[in-house]
């Protein structure tokens, strides 16, 4: 399937397939996108002396970089991608692309303070060893992929979850939200990005005593 290099409004690139009629990011803009479902509604909304992040979607790696630069706390961020990009492909971003380069399957410290686990399988097939604090959902959207946004998949996510942890994604569907309360989790809807009206946190409830 072929993938295309895309240049987004805010001048930061995503990857466009034409064959299936989506792109990785907002065409709006791909940073200004990432900051505000991933790091401002989701990063900068936990108070934790530690944070453990698991992403659906590593992609052109731009959320766990973005996360690398603005985290005030060690980070643990563990990602999962079925489709890595090519060297060529990566070569082409416009945006840093230091942490393709890393090994795959395996614990990397990038720095102090941010350790990476690029972890090359399916969502379903993925077993982390940890619970999480964060979940960064960027699958693409249910028209696509909606193998991926079912209850069950939803039902996996809050499995990941310490209680009182986060899942946020860009998507707001009924069926999404809908989906996501059957499997247990809290919902609220939030402003979305640019381009979008809301998004979507999700929440693992605090554990009753």
């Amino acid at each position: 399937m072929k993938r295309e290099l895309q240049l987004t409004d805010d001048g930061s690139h995503t990857i466009s397939i034409p064959e299936m009629q989506v792109t990785y990011h907002s065409t709006h803009g791909a940073i200004q996108e990432s900051m505000h479902v991933f790091i401002q509604a989701g990063l900068q909304a936990l108070q934790l002396p530690a944070i453990r992040i698991f992403e659906m979607g590593f992609g052109t790696g731009l959320n766990a970089l973005l996360t690398m630069q603005h985290a005030t706390t060690p980070v643990y961020y563990y990602a999962v991608e079925q489709y890595p990009l090519t060297a060529a492909e990566v070569e082409g971003l416009s945006y840093g692309n230091e942490l393709h380069g890393h090994a795959w399957n395996v614990d990397v410290q990038i720095n102090e303070r941010f350790t990476l686990h690029k972890a090359h399988a399916s969502l379903l097939d993925v077993q982390p060893a940890q619970a999480f604090d964060l979940i960064y959902y960027d699958a693409f959207a249910p028209a696509t992929q909606p193998e991926l946004w079912t209850k069950e998949v939803f039902e996996k996510l809050y499995g990941l979850l310490d209680p009182g942890g986060i899942l946020v994604t860009y998507c707001s569907k009924g069926d999404v939200r809908r989906a996501m309360l059957a499997a247990g989790f809290g919902v609220e809807k939030l402003a979305g990005p640019p381009g979008k009206r809301e998004m979507l946190r999700a929440q693992r409830q605090m554990s009753q005593h």
